[in-house]
């Protein structure tokens, strides 16, 4: 695990591998959300990035009788 300090200005840098990992690069949006007691940082895909990504999936969902 990844520690990390805070600065004055209450900033906090990525540290690279993480970066690396989850693929993020400078000027990307990344949204902050909190959990209980912690912080979560989730990327934000740009929409471009995103086309496609369901392409295969399964539809055959079972519906019930009162639904088209």
């Amino acid at each position: 695990m990844t520690s990390v300090t805070v600065s004055p200005k209450f900033q906090v840098v990525i540290p690279k591998a993480v970066r690396e990992s989850m693929g993020i690069v400078s000027g990307q949006k990344i949204q902050m959300l909190t959990y209980g007691d912690r912080i979560e940082l989730i990327p934000i895909k740009p929409m471009k990035e995103l086309r496609g990504f369901l392409k295969g999936i399964d539809t055959s969902v079972k519906r019930e009788k009162d639904r088209l």
